[in-house]
């Protein structure tokens, strides 16, 4: 086995829930706001519409064909309008309050902080690569506990680069002082984690929280995250 130094973690959907927290963020949205009053839709009703919405923006994104400006108002816009309401300054007002709000928010998956413990007490040193907001992604790492654990936290923004794209991997190898046999990608995305990482040349951990059924072959699979020991 590679005598692995450098472990790069994802951060949203692999150790940061993002799921649990983007909804508990929305429903504050929804009680701070009034929405309800303001455009008549039910909470539980407009968040599946949102989702939706937001992981189509995301893999837009992803491949180059919108802004993150795009992204952050247009999945409330376009949610809305699935509602038939077209008010593009609520939009922009909501998706304001909404990434004021999430970063803020602290649930992670189970056995996070232990893992994370376990690898800095082996002297693994740890970085982050996500496709997140520079000022965003911080926050949450900040308002979870987790800054401390990370070496080198590597943005889309910062890198001028995006999963799974190789140069982002390039970057946070370059940045961490890294080569390609003692590196390794632990992440939850088979396309932007797993397929960029290996596209990088690295080895990689699929974290598959949801049982999915991989049409890749990463090096690792585990499905909760104190599985990591056994790799590690």
């Amino acid at each position: 086995m590679p005598q692995y130094k450098h472990l790069f973690f994802d951060l949203d959907h692999t150790l940061w829930d993002f799921e649990t927290n983007a909804k508990e963020s929305l429903a504050d949205l929804y009680s701070m706001l009034n929405l309800y009053k303001r455009i008549n839709i039910d909470f539980e009703d407009f968040y599946p519409k949102y989702l939706f919405h937001n992981e189509v923006l995301w893999e837009r994104y992803h491949k180059g064909l919108i802004t993150s400006e795009d992204l952050k108002w247009k999945r409330m816009w376009r949610t809305m309008l699935d509602f038939k309401i077209a008010d593009e300054p609520l939009a922009r007002e909501m998706s304001g309050h909404f990434l004021e709000i999430l970063p803020t928010k602290k649930t992670l998956f189970p056995h996070t902080i232990e893992i994370l413990d376990y690898l800095t007490a082996k002297k693994y040193s740890l970085h982050l690569i996500t496709n997140g907001f520079e000022k965003t992604q911080w926050s949450k790492l900040n308002h979870s506990g987790l800054s401390g654990y990370f070496t080198h936290v590597i943005t889309s923004e910062a890198s001028n680069s995006l999963k799974p794209k190789k140069e982002i991997f390039d970057f946070a190898m370059d940045k961490a002082k890294s080569s390609l046999h003692e590196s390794i990608m632990i992440g939850d995305n088979l396309e932007a984690d797993i397929q960029g990482a290996m596209n990088a040349g690295m080895d990689t951990v699929f974290v598959n929280h949801i049982n999915a059924v991989p049409q890749i072959k990463p090096t690792f699979t585990v499905t909760h995250l104190d599985q990591l020991e056994q790799i590690f």
